[in-house]
């Protein structure tokens, strides 16, 4: 009998607590290695918006020296991914600390996410409506890094643009185009093709001379994209007179998108390590 007592008192007590939202303080922040903004930007260049990520150093100080700043395409999926896991190449490998910024589309759905337009560079048998890599560019400079560069400590002289599979198409596009825009370059995976045309033909005249681009392929990749990784990287690798360093990483059992953090280790260590070998 005192065992059902007890079991019926038990049982009383689960009725009568407070659920367990009520229970709940204030709102939780994001995860410390993901500390920063976030913030919608309407687009005046494409009439359209996105939804910004800024990550920050754990330590950042507005008033001191200026950090580097990586901009990431796709940051829907890449910008928890990339931006947390700076943090640990600070720690193991003594990466510079970087304020990371996520460009994303708020979703993947293609009504919302246009990566298929905006990462398009031209091609002759390619309809210009539907090669968006020219304006999506202008977004960059004309709407997204003034608006960075006004509201954060970040040195404009170490930009680095990193991008996945098309992603990786603008992130060569923008190389050959724009070389000065960014000091680094990380095309990981890149697929090229369409588009192939207007990224291997003669590069924009460039004023600096401290630029580098990297190209990453995963050794399980699709047979074609690394062929098409290869072909951009070699034709680039014998020609005289291109405006950038070029280096190429396998990355051995890398697949075309779980790998992206091997391809950003390999070539954030690579561009801020002045290691040219290779090269």
């Amino acid at each position: 009998m005192r065992g059902l007592v007890s079991i019926l008192f038990g049982l009383l007590v689960l009725a009568t607590a407070p659920p367990a939202h009520a229970q709940q303080g204030a709102e939780v922040p994001f995860p410390a290695a993901l500390r920063g903004e976030a913030f919608r930007l309407e687009s005046a260049t494409l009439g359209r918006g996105f939804d910004i990520y800024v990550r920050l150093p754990p330590d950042y100080d507005a008033a001191g020296p200026a950090y580097p700043v990586v901009y990431l395409l796709d940051g829907d999926s890449l910008f928890p991914i990339l931006a947390a896991n700076h943090l640990f190449l600070t720690y193991d490998e003594g990466l510079p600390e970087a304020v990371v910024v996520g460009i994303a589309y708020g979703g993947f759905d293609p009504s919302v996410n246009r990566r298929g337009l905006d990462f398009q560079s031209p091609d002759e048998d390619l309809p210009a409506e539907q090669a968006g890599a020219e304006a999506f560019h202008a977004f960059l400079t004309d709407d997204l890094l003034p608006i960075i560069e006004g509201r954060f400590n970040v040195d404009p002289d170490r930009r680095v643009l990193f991008g996945q599979s098309r992603g990786g198409n603008l992130v060569l596009y923008s190389a050959v185009a724009h070389p000065d825009v960014f000091q680094g370059r990380i095309a990981s995976n890149p697929s090229l093709t369409p588009g192939m045309g207007s990224i291997t033909g003669p590069a924009a005249p460039a004023e600096r001379e401290d630029l580098k681009v990297v190209v990453t392929s995963g050794d399980r990749d699709r047979a074609d994209l690394r062929t098409e990784a290869l072909h951009w990287f070699e034709t680039w690798l014998h020609r005289d007179g291109r405006p950038w360093q070029v280096r190429l990483f396998p990355i051995a059992g890398g697949t075309h998108a779980a790998n992206a953090p091997d391809a950003y280790r390999a070539g954030m260590l690579w561009l801020f390590a002045g290691d040219d070998a290779g090269d």
